[in-house]
């Protein structure tokens, strides 16, 4: 409790536009809290039995941007995680080999390193066990794991990438999932005007994007979910919106009442830039959002204690807004990697 008055507190005397400085002498406790709560992480975190080398990394770019790792050899894993749109590809749902297009959209990548287990029903446990899903999915990549390796194999420069990477030049399943999870590991948020902020640059953003984080962290109840530097705490909730069949890590988990109808909670990193929104893409604007959970959803047993009728007015929701337009970084150009021919 105490945290969170100070944090009140704070907010009111950097909205009253005192010193960063000061505030933080008159309330420390709030400000510190809040520091360690949202401030970018210093490392990377590697897996122990996969650990980073950049070779590796540089293998696994390559194959990231490949099309020969579609059966059509036209679309690669940037397809649907372009960098130039946040990782993702804009799209309600993500469209692969199959024109009819999958059942949900794309997810960003960025910090996908810190927000395991992953898809939208976590079904993958960690980075090395996601690669194979799309590529052999008949609807996303439709290529066969026997028919990538013989791709990869038939190419020398490949053949030195792998051993550059692992030591020798054999091209495996196992080693193709390192590669491209090492590779994926090293997509992070980029600085966006909140970080600014939180370390000290109290001009960084607007007086109504601090009374924004303020209710976002308070009436709104986002931080409840959508926590830590990459506003994401990596669970899984029913919001109350899908339908149907659409039972996401239900799926899963046929007996629990909780996970019937939950989707994993995404980054709100540069999420200005990536709508639609939602595992389906249903919501077009960040506005609609902030509609969405001011009503409230679906009221069920499955549905979040989190998710009620929030009564905001639209001031406060205008303030939300602007808030979460500081969390998007400037924007990236990424050039693609020379692909061994």
């Amino acid at each position: 409790m105490r945290s969170w008055v100070s944090l009140t507190v704070l907010a009111a005397l950097l909205l009253a536009g005192l010193p960063l400085a000061l505030t933080a002498a008159i309330v420390p406790d709030g400000l510190e809290t809040t520091r360690a709560s949202y401030r970018r992480p210093d490392v990377i975190p590697f897996p122990s039995d996969n650990p980073y080398s950049e070779a590796k990394s540089a293998l696994g770019e390559r194959l990231f941007f490949d099309p020969l790792l579609s059966r059509s050899k036209t679309r690669s894993c940037a397809t649907c995680h372009n960098p130039s749109l946040s990782w993702a590809d804009g799209l309600p749902r993500a469209i692969g080999e199959d024109p009819k297009g999958l059942p949900i959209r794309a997810p960003t990548l960025i910090d996908v390193a810190f927000t395991q287990p992953l898809g939208w029903d976590g079904k993958f446990h960690d980075l090395e066990s996601v690669a194979f899903g799309p590529i052999k999915n008949p609807a996303n990549m439709n290529l066969s794991e026997p028919e990538l390796i013989a791709r990869l194999s038939a190419i020398p420069a490949y053949g030195e990438a792998f051993s550059h990477a692992f030591g020798d030049s054999a091209i495996t399943r196992p080693r193709i999932e390192a590669a491209l999870a090492t590779f994926e590991r090293s997509i992070v948020a980029g600085e966006a005007p909140f970080d600014r902020w939180i370390k000290g640059d109290n001009s960084a953003i607007s007086a109504a994007a601090k009374r924004g984080f303020q209710l976002f962290n308070g009436k709104a109840h986002c931080s409840s979910c959508h926590s830590g530097p990459s506003f994401s705490d990596g669970s899984f909730q029913d919001i109350g919106t899908a339908k149907d069949n659409d039972i996401g890590r239900g799926r899963l988990f046929p007996t629990s009442t909780k996970l019937r109808y939950a989707f994993k909670t995404p980054t709100l990193r540069d999420v200005a830039r990536r709508g639609p929104y939602m595992h389906d893409g249903s919501v077009a604007t960040l506005e609609d959002v902030i509609d969405l959970y001011d009503k409230g959803g679906i009221d069920r047993p499955s549905r979040s204690p989190q998710i009620h009728p929030l009564s905001l007015t639209e001031s406060e929701k205008k303030e939300l807004i602007a808030f979460l337009h500081t969390l998007t970084a400037s924007s990236r150009t990424s050039e693609v990697p020379r692909l061994p021919r």
